[in-house]
């Protein structure tokens, strides 16, 4: 008579216990770094929205003389506030609707003078914060 030979099929419980807490060992391991990593994308896509924003506002003012109000905003870029007061505004709007950050929140705008800042509430869209819950400044996105 000849020996047969067993042949083993899967694996048995212990071994796919062993595997799921590696796996999972490993993703606790890795998980934080990607979700700083996404975070810190995010606040870089904000900067470079800020920055396409900034050349709209620098069109609108080549346009008129002077960026918006305050109060007017980014809607000034969206359709002329008012007439009398922007003769030159373009026929073509500068933006086609209102900004929204990577948090799906509008920005901010804020006339400064002769200069303007546009800012970012980030992950908490709240004023202030820290870490990845900072404001995000225009003014700072190029430093």
């Amino acid at each position: 008579m000849k020996k047969q030979t067993k042949l083993r099929l899967g694996f048995s419980l212990i071994e796919l216990l062993i595997v799921i807490v590696i796996l999972g060992g490993l993703v606790a391991v890795v998980a934080p770094g990607l979700m700083d990593a996404a975070d810190g994308a995010k606040r870089d896509t904000v900067c470079l929205k800020m920055n396409d924003l900034k050349k709209r506002f620098d069109m609108f003012k080549l346009d008129n003389g002077n960026y918006p109000d305050t109060e007017e905003g980014f809607e000034a870029l969206v359709s002329n506030p008012d007439a009398d007061k922007y003769p030159n505004y373009r026929v073509k709007p500068y933006l086609k609707k209102l900004p929204k950050d990577s948090w799906k929140t509008p920005f901010i705008y804020i006339k400064k003078g002769s200069d303007l800042e546009i800012i970012s509430f980030a992950a908490d869209r709240k004023e202030g914060g820290e870490e990845n819950n900072k404001d995000i400044l225009f003014s700072d996105c190029n430093k």
